[in-house]
């Protein structure tokens, strides 16, 4: 899969780019280790190595041009992924599953027949579908960059390549600064977007409405893995008047007694060490990180503070004048987080810091449609079918999120109880205008 098509227009080579991307993660794997599931929830590795080209081959065809059936069985068998909701766990054996040449071949022939019709398509400047359907190939492939990181991330270590490993950047840390609030004064803040905009957005980012928000105060950084661990230390996950009930009943269930990869190491002293997966290591608990875990432990922490998990139009209020595409752990540029508070010029106007990037954000709120919402005609089921009440909006990003997803409007979801994203949270607390 390593032709590159011809670049007649930014949004071809942004494609080409993209792959590049992929490409390179599933390089990570040694190739005996591409038919495990390190997410019991998720495909095997393999499955996406042919999901992601018949993704853009059903996608585009009959819409952009025409591309004749080779393998349609395949064409299906690699069409859709799995929503990691409670229950229902896939329980195909690697047997099940084509033989890797197969599911190769497939994909690089599905490669080399989009770009040989990209080649013959000409000027897509003013073809308004062909930009729409090429940002939603790019952006899809781009947000699997990001599952697949993370899933990656749960394999053992002896099963990937770790020349990649890069070092741990964390300082002692400073407690008391990152703990500290912000005042958001009351005001309006806007969710989505006007469809008139002239940009490329899901379907779930159109329908631009305001919200007034009461003022309020918020964490000027997310919450870290020190912090976090003082919740844990008190006996946080003991105590069921933090949790939901529904939240309780997982936790217990799933025997969850602290954030996924977390571990404990016997230290020389005697007490345990706790310890970080990286991508690539092993490493002691960097306490100035932002700690990442799933809805259900966010909400829990948040109780145990005495504040909440801002509202969606809180967080969107809260990161007014933020320069999101300015500096920041975004856009691949490392495997795993930095101190919540290395990037002081990723600023809001009201001092938040950090909201782009180094970790999506838990909200509070229901991922719902917004005002007027339509579903895309070609991918009706990308948001509709998440509007059920078990899923919560997250904003903002990862080190493992494309700069071009970093628009405020994008909005992210999860059901609570999966823990493996790349999501932190910030807390806030109501405060009198």
């Amino acid at each position: 899969m390593n032709r590159d098509p011809a670049p007649h227009h930014p949004l071809v080579q942004r494609l080409n780019d993209a792959r590049q991307v992929t490409d390179a993660l599933f390089a990570i794997v040694k190739p005996d280790y591409l038919y495990e599931r390190p997410i019991r929830e998720r495909h095997r590795v393999v499955f996406y190595i042919g999901h992601l080209e018949a993704f853009d081959r059903n996608l585009l065809d009959q819409r952009l041009f025409e591309l004749p059936a080779f393998a349609p069985e395949l064409d299906h068998l690699f069409a859709f992924g799995i929503d990691p909701v409670d229950g229902g766990f896939p329980t195909d054996q690697p047997g099940d599953w084509p033989s890797l040449d197969t599911v190769r071949e497939y994909a690089t022939r599905a490669r080399g027949q989009i770009d040989a019709a990209l080649d013959e398509l000409g000027n897509l400047a003013h073809d308004e579908a062909a930009v729409q359907l090429l940002n939603v190939a790019i952006e899809h492939r781009l947000m699997h960059a990001e599952t697949l990181a993370y899933m990656l991330h749960q394999l053992p270590l002896a099963q990937k390549n770790t020349a990649l490993r890069e070092p741990v950047v964390t300082r002692t840390e400073r407690r008391d600064a990152l703990s500290s609030m912000v005042r958001v004064p009351a005001g309006t803040t806007v969710l989505g977007m006007p469809r008139e905009a002239g940009r490329f957005g899901w379907d779930n980012e159109f329908g631009e409405m305001g919200v007034d928000v009461p003022a309020f105060e918020i964490d000027r950084y997310m919450v870290t893995n020190g912090a976090f661990l003082e919740f844990l230390e008190s006996g946080g996950y003991r105590e069921p008047k933090w949790w939901s009930e529904k939240d309780w009943a997982w936790k217990e269930a799933e025997h969850i007694a602290h954030p996924a990869g977390w571990s404990q190491r016997p230290a020389k002293d005697g007490d345990a060490a706790w310890m970080l997966r990286t991508m690539f290591d092993d490493v002691p608990l960097p306490l100035d990180w932002p700690v990442y875990v799933s809805h259900a432990e966010a909400s829990a922490y948040s109780r145990w503070a005495g504040k909440a998990l801002p509202t969606e139009a809180q967080w969107q209020r809260a990161a007014q004048g933020a320069p999101h595409a300015a500096s920041g752990n975004f856009d691949f540029r490392s495997w795993d987080p930095r101190p919540v508070d290395a990037h002081p010029d990723n600023v809001s106007a009201f001092g938040a810091e950090g909201q782009f990037g180094n970790g999506w954000e838990w909200t509070s709120t229901l991922f719902e449609a917004l005002p007027g919402f339509e579903a895309f005609p070609f991918y009706p089921g990308y948001s509709a079918n998440f509007f059920d009440g078990q899923h919560y909006v997250l904003k903002g990003g990862s080190a493992r999120t494309a700069l071009c997803m970093l628009r405020p409007e994008f909005r992210n979801w999860f059901q609570p109880h999966y823990q493996y994203v790349y999501a932190g949270f910030r807390c806030v607390r109501d405060r009198e205008s």
